[in-house]
């Protein structure tokens, strides 16, 4: 007479301890904190300040001077940037391909101008000025209309815009100079002021009167 062959006996699973079926760390809450804004004790800095968390060399005058100075130059640079990116969108005409990719160029050049400004404004222990009202208020850089208008207008405001930059270039350079701040300086002259002159250079190009197919 054949032997039933028992049936391989089940593997028990184990039970979870008392230690893992209980939250781990009754202490802490996954659950995000919010509306913290909204009983914000007093701000780490107030704006238009300066801190000298860095030792940098440089007195505190110094510094508080450059920083009034930077922020100026990002919130203008703020503008252009963002000018260069409304022609982008709106430009038309025969020369829209070249325009369209040279705005947009010009306009990631001056988003990298705007970091090291910042950048620099917090090396200094100061805030750099970021949200757009607060640009609004402080650039002195015309704001254009929304309208969408021809290609020769638009770069006629570029550069105007650039001329007012660069203008404030050359003060902020030589008063950044006199005071000893050449970190600032040379930010100023080697990459804010030659990056708008060569913009200056590509952007005038457009608007210059020459025969296009027969020499007059």
């Amino acid at each position: 007479m054949a032997t039933a062959t028992k049936a391989p006996a089940k593997k028990a699973t184990p039970k979870a301890s008392n230690d893992q079926a209980e939250q781990s760390n009754p202490a802490v809450s996954v659950q995000p904190i919010l509306n913290q804004q909204k009983l914000a004790p007093a701000p780490l800095q107030r704006f238009g300040t300066v801190s000298q968390r860095l030792p940098i060399g440089l007195d505190e005058n110094v510094r508080q001077e450059s920083v009034d100075m930077l922020n100026l130059l990002l919130a203008d640079t703020c503008s252009l940037r963002d000018m260069y990116k409304k022609h982008h969108w709106q430009v038309v005409g025969p020369t829209f391909y070249q325009l369209h990719l040279l705005y947009d160029k010009h306009y990631e050049e001056q988003d990298a101008l705007i970091d090291q400004i910042a950048e620099r404004i917090q090396i200094l222990g100061g805030i750099a000025v970021a949200m757009a009202a607060d640009i609004a208020e402080t650039t002195s850089i015309p704001r254009p209309p929304r309208d969408r208008e021809e290609a020769p207008i638009q770069v006629s405001r570029l550069l105007e815009a650039h001329q007012i930059i660069l203008k404030n270039c050359h003060e902020f350079a030589k008063r950044a100079a006199d005071s000893g701040d050449d970190g600032t300086n040379d930010l100023i002259v080697s990459n804010v002021m030659r990056t708008n002159e060569l913009q200056v250079w590509f952007v005038s190009e457009h608007v210059v009167d020459s025969p296009l197919a027969q020499a007059e």
